[in-house]
């Protein structure tokens, strides 16, 4: 049994969250602790979907759904999701309203027009069962995965990919208009090419750092969490880009495109650049995704997720929250013991489980307990 010690309060936390009309949930109040928070419940009562509405707060965009309609409760227009976070002793208020046709954000009640105004305010890390798509599942949902975690630590990757894919977008379509034999302005397709070209190194360069950042801590973590050595990530581009220059890179993608301009033309898109990247999950020289089983590759993902906590510190001077979606209850004694060493660091937890049994006895003494039945707070227990 791990040692309980004393947390010194995490210079984040999300304080209060006030759900309406979300999911399964008409209307819930809550207020959390600085330290670890546990709901409980048995299942389809609202656990998930409470750290979802969370996920929402902070990200704007579910990670169960790519569809924002669905988030509203049936029956309802709207839902709402408000906040109150404090940062260093300073609370300010986010809210977001998603209704049939669009959702609006706002940070103390002013309304916020750019995501990326809005995105890193608050930032979160979560471990939920769906994480091992993260593996099993097609490169764009790791993609996905890379631009949410650089969004939240760089204020301008966002800003950067969106304008990268607004590009991207113009290239495919001057690629389709050539291929029907349309009059275009090749000048101005060069232009396209040369900016395409600096934004995709610039993506290239901050996913490249952040997975190094990664690989810099994963394999120490799973160590400890599985007994295994050797993880790491393999990142994947449509050049070799490592410890090269920008301006190298540059027209490195410049002579790729050049190769592949009659395949783009023939069919209208671009095959090269980061909208094709990938990373992969490697034990040595293993890949994981085929060689591993199911628990290494739910451990791979842990020592993934609990990297970005130490990543996420350093890069924004400030700590995530921490959400564990039914963790626990598919790990061994050992397993869970070595996961909770890595939750008692200063920052904020929020738990779910179907059964306290499976948290150790020392966390629920300092935890605050929340059960939750179908959609609705029946029970909290916090020591004195």
């Amino acid at each position: 049994m791990i040692a309980y010690k004393k947390r010194k309060d995490a210079d984040m936390v999300l304080k209060n969250i006030n759900v309406s009309q979300f999911r399964n949930y008409s209307n819930l109040d809550l207020t959390l602790k600085n330290g670890i928070n546990i709901i409980y419940g048995d299942n389809a009562q609202g656990k998930t979907n409470l750290l979802e509405s969370i996920y929402v707060l902070a990200l704007t965009k579910s990670h169960r759904s790519f569809i924002d309609n669905s988030l509203i409760k049936a029956g309802e227009k709207s839902a709402k999701i408000k906040g109150t976070v404090i940062e260093n002793n300073v609370p300010f208020q986010l809210e977001i309203v998603i209704n049939s046709k669009n959702k609006k954000i706002k940070i103390d009640q002013n309304e916020i027009k750019r995501v990326s105004d809005y995105i890193n305010k608050m930032n979160i890390i979560i471990f939920y069962p769906e994480d091992l798509e993260l593996i099993k599942s097609s490169p764009g949902i790791r993609r996905r995965f890379l631009n949410l975690e650089l969004s939240q630590i760089d204020g301008q990757y966002l800003n950067l990919y969106g304008e990268f894919s607004k590009i991207l977008k113009m290239r495919n379509d001057y690629l389709k208009k050539i291929n029907k034999g349309l009059p275009i302005d090749m000048g101005y397709f060069e232009i396209l090419n040369d900016y395409f070209i600096e934004k995709a190194v610039e993506i290239y360069q901050r996913r490249a750092h952040y997975i190094n950042l990664i690989n810099e801590r994963c394999g120490k973590i799973f160590s400890e969490l599985s007994g295994l050595s050797g993880l790491h990530l393999q990142y994947k581009t449509t050049i070799p880009i490592e410890n090269q220059s920008s301006l190298f890179l540059q027209e490195q993608l410049r002579e790729k495109l050049n190769k592949m301009k009659e395949a783009e033309i023939r069919l209208g898109v671009t095959f090269c650049g980061p909208h094709r990247d990938d990373f992969e999950f490697y034990i040595d020289s293993q890949n994981i995704k085929f060689f591993g089983s199911q628990g290494q590759q739910r451990m791979a993902i842990l020592a993934l997720k609990l990297s970005e906590i130490d990543i996420f510190k350093e890069e924004t001077k400030k700590s995530p929250i921490l959400l564990l979606d039914d963790v626990f209850s598919e790990l061994d004694d050992t397993k869970k013991n070595n996961l909770l060493g890595y939750i008692k660091q200063d920052i904020q937890t929020i738990i779910t489980t179907t059964d306290l049994k499976n948290i150790d006895e020392t966390i629920l003494k300092h935890a605050k307990l929340i059960q939750i039945q179908n959609g609705q707070v029946i029970d909290i227990k916090e020591e004195e």
